[in-house]
């Protein structure tokens, strides 16, 4: 079974007229294979998924797939209810491992989002994936029930960690079982947990900055302490100024000010305000990529 470890990336879905831009999404996933990252996670938080219809989830997909140069693709597949994200799983089956957030807005119990997630991964033979974030779901996944599910349903293998609760995340890193990964799902996170055991991060830095990004999060696997602390501490700025405004807006800005996409966003998300922009084009020049 695939590994989900190292450095992830949750790809922006790149629009040009209101339609997906398979031209430029091509592009960038190749950039990504070319700069060393080592898994791709298409049709998350980060690539507007909520406004995707189902033709273009697949089209997002097949882009990714065709271009990814053999690297794992995990496809965002999670909804706020069983029959949605089974529906996207039958869409998306090909897929190496899916990504399944935590239930957002019904704000279930712990012991709703146990029974959720043993549902969906018994409906599928592919690894699943976990995915906590708190602050867009309304609900955290405490480590007992990550640590539950790791240890009684088989194709559970790893989560994606976004909640910052550090002591939290530290209980899944000890108490887990052997073999289940945890990514961080915060850039800024990244090198401490890491350091405390993590596997590496599903980055939103890594559409931006992917040699960077594969150098640091290699640093670390390799005990190159030194080295991943002057990389977190030259990127440090990006990872903070990617969220000045909701993600992926500052990110955008950023992929459109180097020609890698057009700066388009689907509303209920807007483009970056002139200020925004401006910040994200000094982060860019500091670190030599403008």
């Amino acid at each position: 079974m695939t590994e989900f470890k190292g450095c992830g990336t949750a790809l922006f879905t790149p629009f040009k007229e209101g339609k997906i831009d398979l031209e430029a999404m091509a592009a960038c996933v190749r950039r990504q294979v070319e700069f060393g990252i080592d898994f791709l996670v298409p049709l998350g938080t980060t690539g507007e998924t909520p406004t995707l219809s189902d033709a273009e989830k697949l089209e997002v997909y097949r882009c990714t797939r065709e271009n990814a140069g053999g690297l794992p693709v995990v496809v965002g597949v999670g909804t706020n209810s069983v029959s949605g994200t089974l529906a996207n799983i039958r869409l998306l089956e090909d897929a190496d491992a899916f990504l399944v957030v935590v239930p957002y807005y019904n704000k279930p119990p712990q012991r709703g989002i146990y029974e959720y997630f043993r549902t969906i991964a018994g409906e599928t033979d592919k690894p699943v994936i976990l995915y906590n974030v708190p602050g867009r779901t309304g609900s955290n996944i405490e480590a007992e029930t990550t640590i539950r599910l790791a240890e009684e349903v088989p194709n559970i293998v790893a989560i994606k960690e976004a909640s910052g609760r550090f002591d939290q995340i530290n209980a899944v890193i000890q108490g887990r079982p052997e073999g289940f990964k945890v990514l961080s799902g915060n850039d800024e996170d990244t090198l401490g947990l890491m350091i405390s055991g993590a596997d590496g991060v599903v980055s939103v830095a890594s559409n931006v900055a992917p040699a960077l990004m594969s150098d640091f999060v290699h640093s670390v696997q390799q005990g190159l302490f030194d080295r991943a602390a002057d990389l977190d501490k030259k990127l440090a700025p990006l990872f903070k100024n990617l969220f000045i405004e909701p993600n992926p807006i500052p990110g955008k800005a950023a992929m459109a000010l180097m020609e890698l996409m057009e700066n388009s966003l689907r509303l209920p998300l807007v483009k970056a305000t002139a200020e925004t922009e401006n910040i994200m084009k000094e982060t860019l020049k500091n670190l030599q990529m403008l």
